[in-house]
């Protein structure tokens, strides 16, 4: 994997996926002049003797006390002490690493006021995999991700424990090790530090690079399950779905049209089938498939803008000699945590759509195959119970959708009395994707072996390739097994991207800015 250059302001979608599956990074050496630009102009701010939050007051409902220029140091190693205060299980390392990311990119651009050095470190730290230990629990997304980069900016200056070599050490252990040395942080450089969005953003681009792969997925596994029912590619139509012009829906139906090109299991029914029109979760696979890739695309716009945003606050303005420390809103996390919503609901109806093609599998009414997708029900369970896992890993995502956005809770003695509630509303989506990914190992098995019953007749080309990518991992069920091996063999499937490798010869649609 090629190394990213980070161009703070510029980087594409692309390029965060990347650096999230493990690429190396380096930072543009246009950002130096800016970032050097910046420090100094704190520096003339400072020589001003005008009251700067967080610069030379303190921080929250205390900005009101002016802090003598002796003590400038210590407040903000005092910032980054106190506000390390997260609980809970790490943060996960790639999604960690991003937000170190996220970060470089961010005081890069040189509104922050952040010395060279500082920002040196950190790209050196992303540089020698040191993941500082970050708990994923104490942000509540406005004054930014508070607790979480403090955890990080705690590393920075020795204190706490960072990951390498997949050990967990204390901070300045890990330092020396690595050839690095804490950092000494100068006036608004904590305060840069921990103020902004990286932590929710880096778990809500997390979150999206998965569920454009399960989006994808679902349209296969979905197409397979179309077969294994002997249903219908009338729905999928062209005509249909121009008259309704969503372009979401038209995609969607457009690649379940070309899953299914060729297949000698629907040619085999398109005369004479007694059934008019199919079961909605078979049906309107473009309509719902659809809307989950316009809301995705929607949410990779957000999050597109924010990851190439600065989110700090007070922003350093360094024009001339008349530099300016502005205090606005930008670590207000609004934006991502209507995004995270967004991908929540998208997880969310990908799942259960493919939950309930499983269920009218399983069940002979519905599908004319034998009860349970097994030769020999009664004797045998088959896939009654899976089916049961995966109505209960919807059911867990039902309750995680609920959006986070709209709620919130005052804090610092009612001077933030908005907040956004975006780091746990990004948070909750890895395990909300991880989910459905099992929905749809379920669902990769049962139509596999729905399409088992119509042998000889072959599915189409695609089809078949994602079945005989299946049949190298998991054999046909003839008799009940120990099921739970074949499952997660087919949920590494799904979560590898093989599914979408196998069917490689059909365009499948994306969020469309992750190329």
């Amino acid at each position: 994997m090629s190394a990213v250059v980070l161009e703070p302001g510029e980087v594409a979608l692309g390029q965060w996926r990347a650096i999230y599956r493990g690429a190396e990074i380096r930072l543009s050496a246009t950002a130096a002049p800016r970032i050097a630009a910046s420090a100094a102009a704190v520096e003339r701010i400072l020589s001003r003797g005008e009251a700067v939050y967080g610069v030379n007051t303190g921080f929250g409902k205390l900005a009101s006390v002016r802090i003598e220029p002796g003590d400038l140091a210590r407040l903000q190693r005092n910032i980054v002490l106190s506000h390390a205060a997260g609980v809970g299980e790490p943060m996960p390392a790639p999604v960690a690493r991003l937000m170190m990311a996220l970060k470089l990119a961010s005081l890069a651009q040189g509104a922050s006021g952040v010395a060279p050095a500082t920002v040196a470190l950190l790209e050196a730290m992303l540089a020698r995999g040191l993941t500082p230990v970050i708990p994923a629990q104490g942000s509540v997304g406005a004054s930014g991700d508070l607790a979480p980069l403090a955890h990080m900016a705690a590393a920075m200056i020795g204190v706490g424990e960072i990951f390498l070599d997949g050990e967990r050490l204390p901070a300045e252990a890990a330092l020396a090790r690595a050839g690095l040395a804490p950092v000494t942080l100068g006036p608004k450089e904590g305060l840069a530090l921990l103020n902004g969005t990286q932590f929710s953003t880096a778990f809500a681009l997390a979150a999206l690079f998965a569920a454009e792969r399960l989006l994808q997925t679902a349209l296969v596994t979905g197409a397979l399950a179309t077969e294994a029912a002997k249903g219908s590619d009338t729905p999928f139509d062209p005509r249909i779905h121009a008259l309704r012009r969503h372009a979401g829906q038209i995609e969607a139906a457009q690649a379940l049209r070309a899953l299914m090109a060729g297949s000698a299991i629907r040619a085999s029914h398109r005369v004479d089938d007694a059934r008019v029109q199919d079961p909605y979760c078979l049906r309107c696979q473009p309509q719902v498939m659809g809307a989950c890739l316009t809301l995705l695309r929607q949410a990779a716009d957000t999050l597109a803008a924010e990851a190439n945003g600065v989110t700090d606050n007070p922003l350093i303005f360094a024009d001339g000699e008349e530099a300016e420390a502005l205090s606005g809103g930008n670590f207000h996390a609004e934006p991502v945590a209507f995004a995270a919503d967004m991908i929540a609901l998208a997880l969310c109806e990908i799942g259960s759509l493919a939950e309930r093609r499983v269920a009218m599998l399983v069940d002979p009414a519905l599908s004319g195959l034998p009860a349970f997708l097994t030769p020999h029900p009664g004797l045998n369970s088959g896939f009654m119970i899976p089916q049961v896992t995966a109505a209960a890993l919807v059911s867990e995502n039902k309750q995680r959708a609920y959006p986070a956005s709209v709620d919130s809770i005052p804090t610092s003695a009612n001077q933030e009395d908005h907040v956004s509630m975006a780091a746990h509303g990004a948070r909750r989506l890895i395990a909300m994707a991880d989910n459905v990914a099992g929905v749809l190992g379920i669902e990769l098995l049962a139509a596999a072996q729905g399409c088992d019953f119509h042998r000889p007749l072959p599915s189409s080309a695609p089809l078949e390739a994602v079945r005989r990518r299946l049949r190298e991992v998991v054999p046909h069920l003839e008799d009940d097994r120990h099921l739970h091996p074949d499952i997660q063999s087919a949920i590494h499937l799904v979560s590898g991207g093989a599914v979408i490798m196998a069917a490689s010869d059909v365009a499948l649609p994306g969020v469309g800015t992750l190329a």
